[in-house]
């Protein structure tokens, strides 16, 4: 298959090239005509950010080792240079297969349903008259056109702007000279039109009016292009004092990341090509020309009109009827609810504010609890968490919330967050050295008749109300006295000093999960036989010793069965090497989010044990990153967990399997649709609908 050696070439697949596979089945939903048409167009939006990431983070890492002359070979036994090959000619070949998509089979179908993708060169004259006061009054005073010439270096481009590349020639002198307008990023990237079913692009509105930017100047050529650059985080944490501090530098220090990528117009001239690669220092493979519009993530704007009838139907998240005191939508206090037994809640299906919110809410404002502990990975710019945490401190309950500046394309909102949690007297806390603290979790400590009793919440995702209503996540609400102390252990880990921590129920990583989850793997290797099952769901699996682990299992006859959204470095239903062991993938409108564990024989013969916790099987989630998996221990929440795991693993309509290093659909008989499915499950445990 690649250019590796050995039997590492036949063991792991590359995690570069499986996690295009990933996106290339996001892709996948936007070719599906079954797809709701805005949605489809919302998928080539989701699919062209995802590259952008992808270039600004893991290309940026190959070219850095590249540059470095790294000799180390990936598991599957490529260089960084062959990887780079490879992965910048797959990347090149979905992009040309995304615009196709756009021009030949959205715009088309769009039109059919009067949404109109319009050129400049479409319009009648009564169209440009509009844009062009449109463009006066809008657009005009908010462009900067910057030359470039002896006395004007070429310009900054930041990274993932839209601009236009204009070639103008002086009638005076006869020279050539070039000039960057950047589109701006505030406005929409396409206009609307005033029918409201037409959209243009921005970039071809003001490339229509270049003469009122160069006056007296002759205009003799325009290109839009953008440019991606490194946008990986480099801190050297041990030698930074200040986190904070050393965070908002290297945020500085990214706008100005070396260029990795160029994407331009496929029509664009050899001369301004020539020009602008080389002024930004990239190679031929470093360029993406576009037959369609330049940076397809602008299509979010489109996706989101007001067309009900082509985009999903509506969907309300529900209330379980144990959170509910009546009928009419009373909320009841969740901490009887809890006392009562553990509760396990299913977002979105099952409303995020009534369950996670509501319980640090009710905590904020209750009199007996004397301490809230949170972990903050990622959350919204308008949370409700966070404005109860404040309310908490400032009612003179000690507040502790570790925010991890760390997490990737979210460091600025983290710093935000971080100031106003401080300045309300909540104690904050930046994570570990070297460690990214990744871990969902939540400790309340209320006073109950004299004694001190601890409530927890752990999950899957993270405390943001906004993608709580996108992301398929669970969350395990309970007063677990040996949970508690966990997470009493865990947080004065964090907060604190401490080596050597042991935990009572909680895989923790960094020390703990990796070793816990290999000795539940082996145990159903010593299973009866044929008895040993073990079902896996998260985001990726990439680690090379937990593969084998697995490959060993299969060996021995356990039955396997993988669910992963998206990177999977593991060769299934290999001869010989993964004969029992079955991959599949489901991408549909909610984004499949959560990681759950589950072994036939953990606690004995046919006594399974299920675990659910923010960890994939990834070298860093396992080594470098502190978090937590628990143990659901209550049958009936373990029963619900099997209802959701059977249903994603007859799913014949949303549901890839994978074959060695292929992909592909099931057989899609349209029977069963995880999401629906849930939906319908989620309604039968609830008492009133939330909107």
């Amino acid at each position: 298959m690649g250019s590796g050696s050995g039997d590492d070439d036949r063991r792991y697949l590359n995690r570069e090239l499986s996690w295009l596979d990933f996106n290339a089945r996001v892709l996948a939903l936007a070719e599906d005509p079954e797809t709701p048409l805005l949605e489809r167009v919302k998928f080539v939006a989701i699919f062209s950010q995802n590259l952008d990431e992808f270039f600004q983070v893991r290309v940026a890492g190959l070219k850095d080792q590249v540059a470095a002359g790294v000799k180390g070979r990936s598991p599957d036994g490529r260089s960084a240079t062959e990887q780079l090959d490879v992965v910048q000619t797959r990347a090149g070949e979905l992009s040309a297969r995304a615009d196709d998509l756009f021009l030949n089979e959205l715009c088309p179908s769009l039109a059919d349903h009067g949404i109109v993708y319009s050129t400049w060169a479409q319009l009648d004259d009564d169209d440009r008259d509009w844009l062009r006061e449109e463009f006066e009054r809008r657009i005009f005073p908010v462009l900067t056109p910057l030359a470039v010439d002896p006395g004007h270096p070429f310009p900054y481009i930041s990274s993932l702007s839209l601009n236009l590349g204009v070639i103008v020639r002086d009638p005076s002198t006869d020279e050539r000279r070039f000039a960057r307008v950047k589109v701006p990023p505030l406005l929409p990237r396409f206009v609307v039109m005033p029918d409201g079913e037409r959209f243009v692009p921005l970039e071809q509105v003001i490339a229509a009016h270049l003469d009122g930017l160069f006056p007296g100047m002759e205009v003799i050529d325009h290109v839009a292009f953008r440019v991606t650059r490194n946008a990986d985080l480099t801190v050297e944490e041990e030698e930074a004092d200040d986190l904070l501090a050393a965070i908002e530098v290297e945020l500085r220090r990214r706008r100005f990341g070396k260029a990795v990528r160029l994407e331009v117009e496929d029509d664009i001239s050899a001369e301004a090509l020539e020009l602008i690669r080389d002024e930004l220092e990239l190679e031929d493979t470093d360029v993406v020309a576009h037959a369609g519009p330049v940076g397809l993530s602008g299509l979010f704007s489109v996706a989101e009109m007001d067309r009900p009838e082509l985009q999903y139907p509506v969907y309300a998240p529900v209330t379980q009827r144990r959170l509910m005191v009546d009928e009419d939508g009373e909320q009841r206090d969740l901490f009887a609810a809890i006392a009562e037994a553990d509760l396990l809640v299913h977002h979105p299906y099952e409303s995020f504010r009534t369950s996670v919110e509501e319980f640090i809410r009710q905590a904020s404002n209750d009199p007996g609890v004397l301490t809230i502990k949170l972990t903050l990975y990622r959350t919204s710019g308008d949370s409700p968490i966070v404005a109860s945490l404040i309310r908490a401190a400032e009612q003179g309950k000690q507040v502790v919330a570790l925010v991890e500046l760390k997490a990737r394309f979210d460091e600025e909102r983290n710093i935000e967050w971080a100031r106003r949690l401080e300045q309300a007297g909540v104690h904050v806390v930046y994570g570990l050295v070297g460690l990214k603290t990744h871990t969902k979790t939540c400790l309340v400590v209320r006073e109950e008749g004299g004694n001190v009793v601890r409530y927890c919440h752990i999950g899957t995702g993270n405390y943001n109300p906004k993608t709580a209503r996108l992301y398929e996540d669970f969350g395990l609400l309970t007063a677990d006295p040996d949970i508690g102390s966990d997470l009493t252990q865990l947080f004065n880990y964090l907060t604190g000093y401490a080596r050597n921590v042991e935990y009572r129920k909680l895989l923790m990583a960094p020390h703990a999960l990796r070793p816990g989850l290999v000795e539940l793997i082996r145990n159903e290797r010593r299973a009866a036989p044929g008895t040993g099952h073990i079902i896996m769901k998260m985001n990726s699996l990439v680690d090379p010793d937990m593969i084998d682990e697995l490959y060993a299992a299969s060996a021995d006859g356990v039955r396997i069965e993988l669910i992963i959204r998206g990177i999977c470095c593991l060769r299934p239903q290999v001869p010989g090497l993964s004969d029992n062991i079955t991959v599949r993938s489901l991408l549909g409108r909610y984004l499949e989010h959560s990681r759950v564990y589950r072994f036939a024989n953990a606690r004995g013969p046919g006594a399974e044990t299920h675990y659910i916790g923010s960890a994939d099987l990834m070298p860093r989630n396992l080594d470098r990153r502190v978090e937590a998996v628990a143990p659901v221990e209550d049958p009936e929440l373990r029963a619900r967990l099997d209802e959701v795991l059977a249903v994603e693993l007859a799913d014949d309509t949303l549901a890839w399997q994978q074959v060695d290093d292929r992909w592909e659909w099931v057989d899609r008989r349209r029977t069963v649709e995880t999401h629906v499915e849930l939906q319908e499950q989620a309604a039968k445990r609830a008492t009133v609908e939330l909107r």
